[in-house]
């Protein structure tokens, strides 16, 4: 609400207290509030001002009031009343905002959680049950919500599941109606149905797959189609497949893989046909049985599901004629369908695949981004990582590189990309690819003072492989045990491309020849702390000054060896 209204709107009907904003939508603000008359907290939801003037956002405001009301259900914010209020805008004109009094829902939100990376399946299949349990309720009474999205969703702090917003929700009984309202499509271009994308008519089986994409996103974290503009993801919806979850998170099951391909199947008549039957899928995948596939019931509900498809023409119908062949519910004087049936069907699926190329071609070329509508990632799998950015970029695709631990594929060459190779992505679409860094890094430990044998073993239990052993003179440190190593302590290396040299003590000092110098030099050497020599110094009074005249060892001796030196000592 602009800041003129804000100021002036302070309570609502003479008893709703508006508090802080808390939300923010395409369509109305929503502010924290007080019921003063019962002392509850509740969420209020206003129009915004400009929209407030439209004849048609006041009517689907309104029917989210009404729609929403005739659901009491734990899984659905509660609506507890509605109205409007006379405010002044911030130019003094007199204008009616509706608002709705909702229930307050202490918790976050389904994107938001999302937003934190994918969701461990058993909670993603318990949230999605919840959902599944909203939607039957809603469908029963009649409603299609036609807007699940993440960002309609919340989760209360107890983990309670609540389904909310039914701005753009409508009878189903409307529903053979186009959702096209005021020349746009209502919903949003990462979450609805390809019937939603193509502006035809919808029913509950719209929902379905809608939560089927919110199930894909909880389990990998991203949506399966997506796009640098609403075309191009409409464009995916109705053209391109969606990749298997587990292609994108490995923990996924195959039996979640099957429900979710299942439940975003382009066909309408191929998905669940019902939110019960979807969430009894979710249900046994998520406890680790196999899905089996069941052919859709022959007593179409038409209260749920629009006109009975056997009463229609098109692809659909004739599929679903097909897929009833074998049932013994409805009678029929043939053993088949009719054959003008079939054809008529395959003339009108011709006609949208016709009908659907000419629309995206047609468009001008900033509607997906570049000189065409669509590029195929490339094959770049054991490629180098320059080989392979640039054959991406000549696919007009922007790699983006990604370090990844692998002890099967050479340091520095792709192991795979995101989306995988073959899959057909608008122009300048991220490629998420995954280039080996080797195996996994480990530190090279403190192997100085160690025996010989004790740092074998330490490198073995790394997987180093030990290179070649040296020996080296040491006045302090003890035969057999290791002095240094060709790698620093602490240093980060790939186990299988490492080896490592270790110099060791052979307990020998070499003694040098000290015949000649002072007696004090000479002392001060042999003593000092790179030789530690037990030195006796012996005079000779037979010679003038002050010279060493003889030593009893040179050369390489035992650490901590006895030497005696002789010198003059004649004044």
């Amino acid at each position: 609400m602009t800041d003129g209204v804000a100021q002036s709107v302070r309570l609502l009907a003479g008893r709703y207290q508006v508090g802080d904003l808390i939300g923010r939508g395409g369509m109305a603000d929503v502010h924290v509030g007080t019921d003063s008359r019962l002392g509850r907290r509740v969420a209020i939801k206003l129009l915004k001002p400009q929209l407030a003037t439209d004849p048609a956002f006041r009517s689907r405001f309104r029917r989210e009031a009404q729609d929403a009301a005739k659901m009491a259900h734990p899984t659905i914010v509660r609506i507890f009343d509605a109205g409007e209020e006379t405010v002044r805008d911030s130019l003094g004109a007199e204008i009616q905002v509706p608002f709705i009094i909702m229930e307050f829902v202490d918790g976050r939100l389904l994107k938001d959680m999302i937003a934190q990376g994918p969701l461990e399946s058993a909670e993603a299949v318990r949230i999605t049950e919840q959902v599944l349990t909203a939607l039957e309720y809603s469908h029963r009474a009649g409603v299609v919500h036609r807007d699940i999205k993440p960002g309609n969703i919340m989760v209360t702090t107890s983990g309670q599941v609540k389904v909310m917003d039914f701005g753009i929700a409508r009878a189903i009984s409307e529903s053979s109606a186009s959702i096209a309202e005021t020349s746009t499509i209502v919903g949003t271009a990462q979450y609805f149905s390809p019937e939603q994308a193509r502006g035809e008519a919808v029913d509950a089986r719209t929902d379905l797959y809608s939560m089927g994409i919110v199930l894909f996103e909880m389990l990998t974290g991203r949506a399966p189609f997506t796009g640098e503009n609403p075309v191009a993801v409409a464009y995916q919806h109705v053209n391109q497949p969606a990749p298997r979850p587990s292609a994108l998170n490995p923990s996924v099951s195959a039996s979640l893989d099957a429900v979710v391909l299942r439940s975003i199947a382009k066909d309408r008549f191929e998905r669940f046909q019902s939110a019960a039957e979807f969430r009894a899928d979710v249900e046994s995948a998520g406890a680790g049985a196999a899905v089996t596939r069941k052919l859709p019931a022959n007593d179409f509900n038409s209260t749920l599901f629009g006109v009975n498809p056997t009463a229609t023409s098109g692809q659909e119908a004739t599929l679903r004629q097909l897929s009833a062949e074998e049932t013994d519910r409805s009678v029929r004087t043939q053993a088949r369908p009719p054959v003008a049936w079939i054809w008529g069907g395959i003339a009108v699926l011709a006609v949208v695949i016709v009908a659907v190329g000419f629309w995206a071609f047609s468009l001008t070329q900033t509607s997906f981004g570049g000189e065409g509508v669509s590029a195929t990632v490339p094959v770049v799998e054991k490629l180098g990582w320059d080989e392979a950015a640039a054959k991406l970029e000549t696919a007009k695709l922007s790699p983006q590189r990604v370090d990844k631990v692998d002890d099967s594929v050479q340091a520095g060459t792709v192991i795979s990309t995101d989306p995988p190779a073959g899959v057909t992505v608008p122009p300048n679409t991220s490629i998420i690819v995954y280039v080996s860094s080797g195996g996994a890094k480990v530190k090279i430990p403190e192997l100085a003072g160690l025996t010989q044998a004790a740092a074998r073993d330490r490198l073995e239990a790394l997987g180093i492989t030990l290179g070649v052993t040296t020996t080296s003179h040491s006045a302090t440190i003890k035969k057999g045990v290791v002095i240094s190593s060709s790698v620093p302590t602490g240093t980060l290396v790939t186990p299988s491309d490492t080896t490592l040299d270790l110099v060791v003590s052979d307990g020998l000092i070499s003694v040098p020849d000290v015949v000649g110098q002072s007696i004090g030099e000479a002392t001060s050497v042999l003593s000092g702390p790179d030789l530690q020599l037990q030195v006796n110094a012996v005079p000779d009074l037979n010679c003038t000054g002050d010279k060493v005249k003889s030593q009893s060892i040179k050369g390489d001796n035992p650490q901590r060896s006895k030497v005696t030196i002789s010198y003059c000592a004649k004044s």
